[in-house]
């Protein structure tokens, strides 16, 4: 059976999308001037292009997630044993 991790540590999580080959994004037209928009962690060679998605740093991405209070709830193998790209970003407890 396979289980989620949490965490809210930078560097886990950084590591965790740069073996996956993902990169952090936004939606594009979701941000104000303070702020990136939506976040999301895009893995490009897993998806058709997606136009609505653009890169963005990991400073800026972390700030947000940061100032969001946000959690990142991830999966590191799926049930058969892949390794899985499973994640969603959760409000911190």
């Amino acid at each position: 059976m396979s289980t989620a991790k949490q965490t809210h540590e930078h560097e886990q999580i950084k590591k965790w999308v740069e073996t996956r080959h993902g990169v952090p994004a936004k939606v594009k037209g979701t941000g104000k001037s303070d702020d990136e928009g939506i976040l999301r962690i895009h893995f490009p060679q897993h998806s058709e292009q997606q136009n609505d998605l653009e890169e963005i740093s990991w400073e800026d991405f972390f700030k947000d997630f940061d100032e969001n209070h946000l959690d990142f709830l991830y999966q590191e193998q799926k049930e058969n044993g892949e390794q899985s790209t499973f994640h969603k970003f959760v409000k911190r407890s």
